[in-house]
């Protein structure tokens, strides 16, 4: 088969496309033939060497597809089925075998385009606005990236919640983006210094939560943007990591919580992976909520895909199509 692999840290020039021997389930893995796949911030970071992993890598952490083998104490599906999953890496190739645990059956409305794009970042946004700061009618939010693939599920999950939104973009394209995934205000970083904006729009008040993917750039400010006991909601670092700083500075700003999550801890068991991507699933059947993909590439394509991600003028998921 044809897989993406990563002999050496690097840029994107480091993915290679190269031919591996299609692996065979272990006993509670399921084989899935790839139709397609996510492209993440996360797969930058293992493919510069942010995140460790033993070399040579597959990257990609989400995928949709069908299932063509299963292992000996499979239960959880059987061979034919149309699945998707995250947060199982080596999605960049056209088969992988993945823990059947992890693998959630799609609706049949949804397609595997749509199923691939939703998994990860719509269950991040599932967790961080049902779980992380769970929103409630009346909260206030700061979502930064909102005209992208996370931003804007956020966006959305958010004002089902009730939740007033604002939403940072650079761009008056991505505005109107924005808008269309639902913020209340649409504030342009490049022109407006969001903290100023944030405190205008909330009377000098505050957001409750910010989420915050952006990291270095973001990150001060983003604690400035916060009421009292408001939490910052810290789950990426597309502008780089934040430096280390001094505790102290959350009680000066007001006793302020951070948290720096990531979605394995949110889908520790089964039940909860299918509490959260049934519900993302489902409502994108039902059209409850809108997903935008932005481009799609072929496999061979992959380090254009990575280029374009990290250059940050997307609006919405990228993708791999790969059978």
């Amino acid at each position: 088969m044809k897989s993406i692999l990563v002999k050496e840290p690097g840029g994107p020039e480091k993915m290679e496309l190269v031919e591996v021997p299609t692996p065979s389930p272990g006993p509670k893995q399921a084989l899935v033939r790839i139709a397609a796949s996510g492209v993440n911030f996360i797969d930058i970071y293992f493919r510069i060497g942010l995140y460790k992993a033993d070399l040579p890598i597959t990257l990609g952490n989400e995928a949709a597809g069908t299932v063509e083998a299963v292992g000996s104490e499979v239960t959880e599906v059987a061979p034919g089925d149309r699945v998707a999953y995250a947060m199982a890496r080596g999605s960049y190739a056209e088969y992988a075998a993945v823990p059947a645990a992890q693998l959630v059956k799609i609706p049949d409305h949804v397609d595997f385009q749509t199923a691939a794009a939703a998994m990860l970042q719509g269950m991040t946004a599932h967790y961080l606005t049902h779980s992380t700061w769970p929103l409630k009618s009346g909260d206030t939010c700061l979502v930064h990236a909102a005209a992208g693939g996370a931003g804007g599920l956020i966006v959305q999950m958010a004002k089902m919640l009730g939740a007033r939104v604002f939403g940072t973009v650079s761009t008056p394209e991505k505005a109107a983006i924005a808008r269309e995934h639902g913020v209340d205000e649409a504030i342009l970083y490049t022109q407006q210094d969001f903290e100023v904006e944030v405190k205008r729009l909330t009377g000098g008040r505050g957001v409750d939560v910010v989420y915050d993917s952006v990291g270095k750039t973001t990150f001060d400010k983003s604690l400035s943007s916060l009421r009292p006991r408001g939490l910052v909601a810290l789950f990426g670092q597309s502008s780089g990591p934040v430096p280390p700083f001094d505790p102290s500075i959350l009680n000066a700003k007001g006793s302020l919580f951070l948290t720096r999550p990531s979605l394995g801890h949110y889908v520790v068991t089964r039940e909860e992976l299918l509490w959260r991507a049934g519900d993302v699933l489902n409502w994108l059947d039902s059209g409850k909520l809108k997903l935008r993909i932005d481009r799609t590439y072929p496999l061979a394509d992959v380090a254009m895909a990575h280029r374009d991600l990290e250059s940050r003028k997307t609006a919405g998921k990228l993708l791999l199509t790969v059978t």
